[in-house]
Protein backbone atom coordinates (compact mmCIF):
# COMPACT_ATOMS: atom_id res chain seq x y z
CA UNK A 1 0.00 0.00 0.00
CA UNK A 2 2.84 2.39 -0.68
CA UNK A 3 1.59 5.57 -2.33
CA UNK A 4 4.38 8.13 -2.30
CA UNK A 5 2.17 10.97 -3.50
CA UNK A 6 0.47 11.55 -0.14
CA UNK A 7 -2.77 11.96 -2.06
CA UNK A 8 -4.73 9.36 -0.15
CA UNK A 9 -7.34 9.49 2.57
CA UNK A 10 -6.94 6.29 4.59
CA UNK A 11 -9.51 4.99 7.07
CA UNK A 12 -9.49 1.81 9.15
CA UNK A 13 -12.36 -0.08 10.73
CA UNK A 14 -12.07 -1.06 14.39
CA UNK A 15 -12.03 -4.72 13.32
CA UNK A 16 -9.04 -4.04 11.05
CA UNK A 17 -7.20 -2.22 13.85
CA UNK A 18 -7.77 -5.22 16.12
CA UNK A 19 -6.06 -7.47 13.57
CA UNK A 20 -2.90 -5.35 13.46
CA UNK A 21 -0.03 -6.42 15.71
CA UNK A 22 1.19 -2.83 16.12
CA UNK A 23 -1.41 -0.21 15.14
CA UNK A 24 0.92 2.63 16.09
CA UNK A 25 3.63 1.42 13.71
CA UNK A 26 1.04 0.99 10.95
CA UNK A 27 -0.21 4.56 11.39
CA UNK A 28 3.34 5.95 11.46
CA UNK A 29 4.06 4.11 8.21
CA UNK A 30 0.80 5.19 6.58
CA UNK A 31 1.33 8.84 7.58
CA UNK A 32 4.23 9.00 5.13
CA UNK A 33 1.93 8.37 2.16
CA UNK A 34 -1.51 9.47 3.38
CA UNK A 35 -2.81 12.98 3.70
CA UNK A 36 -5.55 12.01 6.16
CA UNK A 37 -5.69 8.91 8.34
CA UNK A 38 -7.87 7.57 11.11
CA UNK A 39 -10.56 5.16 12.25
CA UNK A 40 -14.11 5.28 10.90
CA UNK A 41 -16.60 2.99 12.60
CA UNK A 42 -19.92 3.13 14.44
CA UNK A 43 -18.64 2.87 18.04
CA UNK A 44 -17.25 6.38 18.59
CA UNK A 45 -16.45 5.78 22.26
CA UNK A 46 -14.41 2.72 21.38
CA UNK A 47 -12.63 4.68 18.64
CA UNK A 48 -11.62 7.27 21.24
CA UNK A 49 -10.31 4.54 23.57
CA UNK A 50 -8.32 2.83 20.81
CA UNK A 51 -6.87 6.13 19.58
CA UNK A 52 -5.80 7.03 23.14
CA UNK A 53 -4.52 3.53 23.94
CA UNK A 54 -2.19 3.36 20.92
CA UNK A 55 -1.52 7.07 20.47
CA UNK A 56 -2.98 7.01 16.96
CA UNK A 57 -3.52 9.96 14.70
CA UNK A 58 -7.25 10.56 14.20
CA UNK A 59 -8.00 13.05 11.43
CA UNK A 60 -11.71 12.18 11.30
CA UNK A 61 -14.09 13.80 13.76
CA UNK A 62 -16.83 11.21 14.23
CA UNK A 63 -19.00 13.29 16.64
CA UNK A 64 -21.34 10.38 17.41
CA UNK A 65 -22.09 9.95 13.69
CA UNK A 66 -22.56 6.53 12.20
CA UNK A 67 -20.01 5.07 9.85
CA UNK A 68 -22.18 5.58 6.77
CA UNK A 69 -22.62 9.30 7.32
CA UNK A 70 -18.93 9.73 8.15
CA UNK A 71 -17.73 7.84 5.06
CA UNK A 72 -20.00 9.87 2.83
CA UNK A 73 -18.99 13.20 4.36
CA UNK A 74 -15.26 12.43 4.33
CA UNK A 75 -15.38 11.35 0.68
CA UNK A 76 -17.25 14.56 -0.22
CA UNK A 77 -14.95 16.94 1.69
CA UNK A 78 -11.49 15.34 1.45
CA UNK A 79 -9.19 16.97 -1.07
CA UNK A 80 -7.50 13.70 -2.01
CA UNK A 81 -8.32 11.74 -5.13
CA UNK A 82 -8.13 8.33 -3.44
CA UNK A 83 -10.19 7.24 -0.44
CA UNK A 84 -9.17 3.83 0.89
CA UNK A 85 -11.01 1.97 3.65
CA UNK A 86 -9.14 -0.89 5.32
CA UNK A 87 -11.60 -3.33 6.81
CA UNK A 88 -11.98 -6.92 7.89
CA UNK A 89 -15.33 -8.14 6.54
CA UNK A 90 -17.59 -8.36 3.52
CA UNK A 91 -20.07 -6.06 5.26
CA UNK A 92 -17.40 -3.37 5.65
CA UNK A 93 -16.56 -3.78 1.97
CA UNK A 94 -20.20 -3.22 0.97
CA UNK A 95 -20.54 -0.19 3.25
CA UNK A 96 -17.37 1.52 2.08
CA UNK A 97 -17.79 0.88 -1.64
CA UNK A 98 -21.35 2.19 -1.47
CA UNK A 99 -19.77 5.61 -0.77
CA UNK A 100 -17.11 5.30 -3.50
CA UNK A 101 -14.26 4.27 -1.22
CA UNK A 102 -11.71 1.71 -2.38
CA UNK A 103 -11.91 -1.24 -0.04
CA UNK A 104 -8.84 -3.25 0.98
CA UNK A 105 -9.05 -6.15 3.39
CA UNK A 106 -6.64 -5.72 6.30
CA UNK A 107 -4.71 -8.89 5.43
CA UNK A 108 -4.17 -7.70 1.85
CA UNK A 109 -3.17 -4.21 3.03
CA UNK A 110 -0.76 -5.73 5.54
CA UNK A 111 0.82 -7.95 2.92
CA UNK A 112 1.33 -5.05 0.49
CA UNK A 113 2.64 -2.66 3.16
CA UNK A 114 4.68 -5.13 5.22
CA UNK A 115 2.52 -4.83 8.34
CA UNK A 116 2.08 -7.71 10.76
CA UNK A 117 -1.39 -9.08 11.47
CA UNK A 118 -2.67 -11.65 13.94
CA UNK A 119 -4.93 -14.61 13.41
CA UNK A 120 -8.39 -13.27 14.36
CA UNK A 121 -9.32 -16.58 15.99
CA UNK A 122 -6.47 -16.43 18.47
CA UNK A 123 -6.28 -14.16 21.47
CA UNK A 124 -2.64 -13.53 20.67
CA UNK A 125 -3.12 -10.05 19.24
CA UNK A 126 -4.66 -8.73 22.45
CA UNK A 127 -2.02 -10.40 24.61
CA UNK A 128 0.78 -9.29 22.29
CA UNK A 129 -0.43 -5.69 22.37
CA UNK A 130 -0.77 -5.74 26.14
CA UNK A 131 2.77 -7.06 26.50
CA UNK A 132 4.11 -4.43 24.08
CA UNK A 133 2.36 -1.69 26.06
CA UNK A 134 3.75 -2.94 29.36
CA UNK A 135 7.25 -3.28 27.89
CA UNK A 136 7.01 0.23 26.48
CA UNK A 137 6.02 1.62 29.85
CA UNK A 138 8.85 -0.21 31.58
CA UNK A 139 11.41 0.90 29.00
CA UNK A 140 10.36 4.54 29.28
CA UNK A 141 11.26 4.65 32.96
Amino acid sequence: MNDDTGEMTLAFSLAAIERLDDPNAVFRDAESWSQSIGIVDDDTERIERVVAEYGLRQDFDMQDRDKWFALDEIAETASTQRHVYVGASDEEMRESTMFSWEYVHVSEAAEKAGWNVSDPRSGQSTVTRLLKTVRGLLESR
